[in-house]
């Protein structure tokens, strides 16, 4: 097998691919070609033919911007992705982005191009790997036994999210994860020692992984080195390739010109004809495709007889074998019944009212794992009696992520990527803005990955303003394809779960307080099951077409529906809506909207302890607020509430002098 043909094939792509769309980064293809090329023609276990195949490797271009590299390795594999996509890269229309994104390519595990986001779905993945080994695997019969490797660059190891999760990695002992370190020591800027001068072999040594330095052009050292990283099962394993990026460019090798720039179409020639290939845009030789057709072949005897071995397995463990496929599918059960119901009246955070529910769904749903960012006690989000998630103790189900937000964030995604799991992660809602970049992946991806921010709003009270969020609720609602929740009291936490749970096409964001709110009697009032329909109409002082609609979230229900019903005490016709979600109320229909804010009614307020930013679109330009456009103070909650105006007789006022 010629793998130096193999690779000089990929060059060839990767720059004919960038060369077209005159935009992309050529270097990074050039200089890991060779380590590509040993890895997938012969250690990477997949099928093209059936990409979802559940006991694949994983394998991850962490650093997105060398996204030819993939499309050419898609190409050459045998994935759905013809020569003609190579060609139009980064164009209008086309399969081959400029950075890869899932869902939009076939072959392509997660969205890279954040650098180190990469990394932290890897570590994600790997950890779902080790968790369905724990839960299925026999002493009969392996189904789960995969890999995952990840290619990245020094840029991801500079960015903040790779120490984090790396630490963790290490600290979890994940042996199936492999890293292949691309060490060129040229950024955009140029050379990476003008900033970046790490000893990366004691850096991740200190983490507990096994380190590898190697040429990262010798294919026989990128085989041994591969084979050493598979047969340490203790530890994750990182690959040091040095290489040279732009490798086989006459006058770019080695520069960071060829970094982020097309290498111009005489360089390209050169090149090509440095390297001994055909100067033929977008060529590939019958050899290499020969080797890859012979590749497939083992691939598609290898998933046969694992086919057959999954068929064994589940005949012989019918109970986990149900399990498995509700697993895969993600499949809920019916929950009625088996949720906790509030006593109207009594008094409850709804972190913790959320903390009782994700009790119960746990009972009922054995794939749900999750956990919090070292705040499970405030967050409510351990499950009792469910055991741990850690180095050697991955049958259990709860997570332990450090004060590592964003790594957190990266974990989930990947955990979700991979399948068998459906995930949610805690902190404090002002911390959202450490998991923001990876929540702005999710969206992307359409990943269904629930975030449970508590604490969230100023009424965190005396920690102070750096604790208390102000615009961070407005902040995630900006983000496409994010649902955010911010139920009223325990009742629509419940059905603000349920929501979360059957969103199955993006993330959701859950908003909960510190501070206890009262259950609001659903005897009197209307069913929460209405948080489904993300704003409903609680209450009303008479019939008809209101004079004025008031409209509140989480916290704030409470005061505003006692300023209303004052109101209605005075002769006044209000209407209070419970406004959990924007965004599920704007999937609804035009008639569901227009009843519960019919047109007719120009006069209205709104009531958030948050910023203003986004409610023109509810109350009109001239509608009354009462929200918050500065930072918060350290104070009782109580307190800043009544200094703030967050009170049942501002919101009378403000409303009364709108009615005029």
């Amino acid at each position: 097998m010629d793998i130096k043909l193999v690779a000089n094939t990929i060059r060839g792509l990767s720059m004919d691919g960038v060369q077209a769309a005159n935009s992309g980064h050529p270097g990074m293809p050039m200089g890991m070609a060779d380590v590509a090329a040993v890895l997938w023609t012969q250690y990477l276990k997949h099928n093209p033919e059936n990409p979802d195949w559940a006991d694949r490797d994983r394998f991850i271009l962490s650093c997105g911007h060398g996204s030819m590299l993939i499309y050419s390795l898609l190409n050459l594999s045998g994935y759905d992705l013809p020569i003609e996509e190579l060609g139009k890269f980064r164009q209008w229309g086309s399969k081959t982005a400029g950075h890869p994104e899932y869902g939009h390519t076939i072959g392509v595990e997660t969205t890279t191009g954040p650098l180190g986001q990469g990394c932290a779905n890897g570590v994600g993945m790997a950890i779902a790997e080790k968790m369905l080994d724990t839960r299925y695997n026999t002493a009969a019969r392996k189904i789960v036994d995969h890999y995952t490797y990840v290619i990245t660059s020094e840029g991801e190891f500079e960015e903040g999210i790779s120490h984090e999760i790396f630490s963790l990695a290490g600290n979890h002992g994940l042996g199936k994860m492999i890293v292949f370190y691309d060490q060129n020591f040229i950024s955009i800027e140029g050379d990476t020692h003008i900033t970046y001068t790490d000893d990366v072999q004691k850096r991740m040594e200190a983490y507990g992984w096994q380190v590898q330095e190697i040429d990262g052009h010798n294919t026989a050292e990128i085989a041994a080195a591969i084979e050493a990283a598979q047969a340490e099962t203790e530890k994750p394993s990182v690959i040091i390739c040095n290489t040279k990026i732009g490798f086989g460019s006459p006058n770019k090798e080695g520069s960071h010109d060829c970094h982020g720039a097309p290498l111009g179409e005489d360089e390209v020639l050169a090149t090509k004809k440095n390297l001994g290939i055909s100067e033929e845009k977008f060529f590939v030789p019958q050899e290499v495709r020969d080797i890859f057709a012979a590749r497939l072949e083992t691939l598609k005897k290898s998933e046969a007889e694992w086919t057959a071995t999954f068929a064994a397995w589940t005949a012989e463990n019918t109970g986990l074998s149900k399990d498995w496929k509700a697993a895969m599918k993600g499949d809920l059960p019916d929950l009625t019944g088996k949720l906790p119901e509030f006593e109207a009246g009594s008094s409850l955070a709804t972190r913790a009212s959320s903390g009782k529910v994700i009790q119960a769904l746990a009972k009922e749903i054995p794939y749900l794992i999750g956990g919090s960012a070292d705040l499970a006690p405030s967050n409510n989000t351990y499950m009792a009696g469910l055991g741990d998630i850690g180095k050697e103790a991955f049958e259990g189900r709860n997570f332990h992520f450090g004060v590592r937000e964003l790594g957190m964030g990266g974990i989930m995604n990947g955990v979700q990527l991979h399948g068998g799991f459906r995930i949610f992660g805690g902190t404090f809602l002002v911390f959202a803005d450490y998991v923001r970049p990876t929540a702005r992946m999710a969206a992307l991806m359409g990943l269904p990955v629930i975030y449970v921010f508590t604490h969230d709003s100023f009424c965190v009270g005396e920690d102070g303003p750096t604790h208390q969020p102000i615009e961070t609720t407005a902040s995630l609602r900006m983000i496409p394809n994010m649902t955010v929740l911010r139920p009223a009291d325990a009742t629509e936490t419940v059905v603000a779960w349920q929501a979360a749970l059957e969103n199955k096409t993006g993330p959701t964001a859950l908003l909960l307080t510190r501070q206890n709110l009262p259950t609001i009697d659903r005897a009197a009032f209307p069913s929460a099951d209405l948080v489904k329909k993300g704003a409903y109409t609680l209450w009303q002082s008479g019939e008809g077409t209101p004079e004025l609609l008031m409209l509140a979230t989480g916290s704030e229900v409470e005061i505003t529906l006692a300023a209303a019903q004052q109101l209605g005490e005075e002769g006044k016709n209000v209407r209070v809506v419970s406004m959990p979600s924007w965004e599920l109320f704007e999937k609804q229909d035009t008639d569901y909207q227009e009843s519960v804010l019919p047109d007719a009614c120009a006069k209205r307020i709104a009531v958030e302890a948050g910023t203003s930013f986004g409610w023109a679109r509810y109350v009109g330009r001239r509608g009354a607020l009462v929200t918050k456009d500065d930072f918060g103070a350290s104070a009782p909650f109580s307190v800043l509430q009544e200094k703030f105006g967050f009170t049942t007789a501002n919101v009378y006022e403000k409303a009364k002098a709108l009615l005029g």
